[in-house]
């Protein structure tokens, strides 16, 4: 069962690359081009911390990657059970890559409920380490194993390394002052130096972390990187492990610049950091803490420094409050939440839209309805956002497509925000803000002038040629209102939630009037400018695959697997889902099929088909887990071929 040589990695195309070497007295290294690895284990095994360090140095050596973190909801699920398995994917690799990766090609599973809960993801061939200490009889009896499933030839299959990881770690910290209990807890750092010697990951920013983690625990930082380097050097001096695996740097993936790994959750904190510095305005976040978008009020908290002020509120409509009294009073305001939160401010929402105030309503989506399943992903919230407030009230929607572009989208809400004086939708979800890839950090000179002019004295004459301040005068351009901060001499107007006055703003219930505001809000909307959308289509394709969001990874994997293997194809993906580019509906008519995948029951699909009369196919997936690009390859080409 147990192999010393393990399967090479596949490229996208299902060719096989990698080559072995060995040099002078040292173990056989071979060379790939790309490594998908899980590690999983009980949610108090470390498995996030253990996968995060893992990435860490694996961007710091060069390689392209994506990341897919997987955990419970719980915060403490009951241990050595099937739902209380926490995992975290890596794929990383020597050439521009798109996604975490269909199928692991390794597996370190601590316990029997990880081996369970992730075998039948692994393809035939795979490597699996396994922490045979907690192979108990009561262990396995409690995931539904009768035998051993490392003894009853049922992973026959797989290159199996069955390594005591309890039993080693415990006895590389004997000389430390720890129990048993304790010595226990730093075996996930020994399967992390293991991993890091198989495929030549660096080690000095891990021993840097730990330190630094554990500063005010000398003894436990001591312990852990004693862990991690007993682990390495298990690696080295087994036999066991007769091969080490080098994955070279994506040197030709990258432009030119400075990079670091990065989340979604990161890229959209330091997006409306440089936002806020970009239009000369201070950061409010008003926010209530909610799975999984409570990173960013984290990370915004951290930011003093650069003017920001963050407000924990007591509820999701409280977080809304304050920040639409924080965007009245001249700050860039921002609220983050999840779907159920955005259901609370709703109203809140409707009243920005009446004002006419600048406001980021970010929506970090996991999956619904109600509670759902919060640590799981979904796009289901596109038409809660399109249209879930009371009255006419539309809102401007934008949705970032990758970890690091949340960053860039991140700029772009604030500047129609900004520029059209209305509250603006961002939609992430759960796999991108928990998700991680290379981001090159922009230099400033690239970043928008997001700078804007406060009202600043009167902006009508009156019949009379009084000069007045009128705060529903239009801009003609954009039919923005002007925004006034206050206390300014001469600009006192009312706010409030009922309609207003066109120009005036005074309090209105003639319905002539009210036609009129509901039709210029709309069309000041309709008015924003935005990109036309790219399409990518070098053969001249007649079939279509349009996307949104998260799902532009698996998507354009899929799209190259199809070309490769000779297929024409067309993808267009969305990053303004409202207004839509311009040409959105030249593009759709230039197809035979248009093909919508989406993580949700068909959304998007939806609102183009209204809005175009073309009929959109959908593919839709709302099992909590992003997309699989070889399940997409095989649903396009049946799209192709139908």
């Amino acid at each position: 069962m147990t192999s010393q040589v393990s399967s090479p990695a596949e490229q996208a195309d299902g060719t096989v690359v990698g080559e072995q070497r060995k040099a002078a007295g040292a173990k056989d290294v071979r060379r790939l081009d790309r490594v998908i690895i899980r590690f999983a284990g009980d949610s108090g095994d470390g498995m996030q911390l253990t996968g995060d360090r893992f990435t860490s140095e694996t961007a710091s050596f060069g390689n392209d990657l994506s990341t897919l973190p997987n955990f419970p909801a719980e915060i403490r699920a009951p241990a050595g059970t099937l739902p209380g398995v926490s995992s975290f994917q890596l794929h990383f690799a020597d050439h521009d890559i798109l996604t975490p990766g269909d199928a692991p090609n390794v597996l370190v599973a601590m316990n029997p409920a990880a081996l369970k809960a992730n075998v039948a993801d692994l393809p035939r061939g795979a490597e699996i380490i396994v922490n045979t200490d907690e192979f108990t009889k009561r262990a396995m009896q409690k995931v539904g194993y009768d035998t051993s499933p490392l003894e009853d030839g049922s992973l026959d299959g797989y290159h199996l390394h069955p390594v005591p990881l309890t039993t080693l770690t415990v006895e590389a910290l004997k000389e430390f002052d720890l129990t048993r209990k304790e010595a226990e807890r730093s075996k996930n750092m020994f399967a992390l130096g293991l991993l890091s010697w198989m495929y030549h990951r660096p080690t000095e920013g891990t021993e840097k972390f730990l330190t630094s983690k554990f500063a005010k625990k000398p003894d436990i930082a001591a312990a852990n990187i004693a862990a991690f380097r007993a682990g390495w050097n298990f690696g080295e001096t087994t036999e066991d492990f007769a091969v080490s695996y080098e994955v070279a740097p994506a040197a030709k993936a990258f432009p030119v610049g400075t990079y670091r790994n990065i989340s979604g959750n990161l890229a959209l904190s330091y997006g409306l950091v440089a936002a806020s510095r970009q239009a000369d305005l201070p950061l409010f976040l008003g926010s209530y803490p909610i799975t999984p978008a409570s990173d960013i009020l984290h990370e915004l908290s951290k930011h003093k420094n650069f003017g920001v002020r963050t407000f924990q509120a007591e509820d999701e409509i409280a977080g809304i409050g304050a920040a639409l009294g924080a965007a009245f009073g001249g700050s860039l305001a921002v609220t983050t939440t999840s779907g159920p939160g955005v259901a609370l401010k709703s109203e809140t929402i409707g009243l920005a839209v009446s004002l006419e105030l600048p406001l980021l309503v970010i929506d970090i989506q996991r999956g619904g309805p109600s509670t759902g399943l919060p640590t799981k992903t979904e796009q289901a919230d596109l038409l809660q956002a399109m249209f879930g407030r009371n009255g006419e009230a539309p809102v401007p929607i934008v949705a970032p497509r990758t970890p690091a572009d949340c960053f860039d989208a991140a700029l772009e809400a604030v500047r129609i925000a900004l520029t059209y004086r209305t509250p603006v939708m961002l939609l992430s979800d759960g796999y991108l803000a928990n998700g991680s890839e290379p981001w090159r950090i922009p230099e400033l000179d690239e970043l928008p002038d997001l700078t804007i002019q406060f009202a600043q004295g009167p902006n009508h004459t009156l019949d009379d040629g009084t000069a007045v301040f009128w705060p529903y005068k239009r801009d003609p351009q954009t039919l923005a209102r002007p925004w006034a901060v206050p206390g300014t001499p001469g600009l006192e107007h009312r706010i409030g939630g009922i309609e207003k006055q066109d120009g005036t703003g005074n309090i209105s219930y003639d319905p002539a009037n009210h036609d009129f505001m509901v039709r210029t809000r709309q069309a000041k909307i309709d008015g924003i400018d935005v990109p036309d959308v790219e399409v990518d289509d070098p053969h001249e394709a007649r079939t279509l695959v349009l996307g949104w969001g998260s799902t532009y990874g698996p998507i354009t994997a899929a799209v190259r697997r199809l070309r490769t293997a000779g297929e024409s194809i067309a993808q267009a993906h969305l990053r303004h889902l409202n207004p839509f580019p311009r040409n959105l509906g030249a593009v759709l008519e230039r197809y035979d099929k248009v093909v919508i995948p989406e993580m949700n029951l068909g959304q998007l699909a939806t609102l183009v088909r209204a809005k175009y009369l073309v009929d959109a196919h959908s593919y839709n997936q709302v099992n909590g887990m992003p997309f699989k690009a070889q399940q997409l390859a095989t649903a396009l080409k049946e799209a192709i071929d139908g």
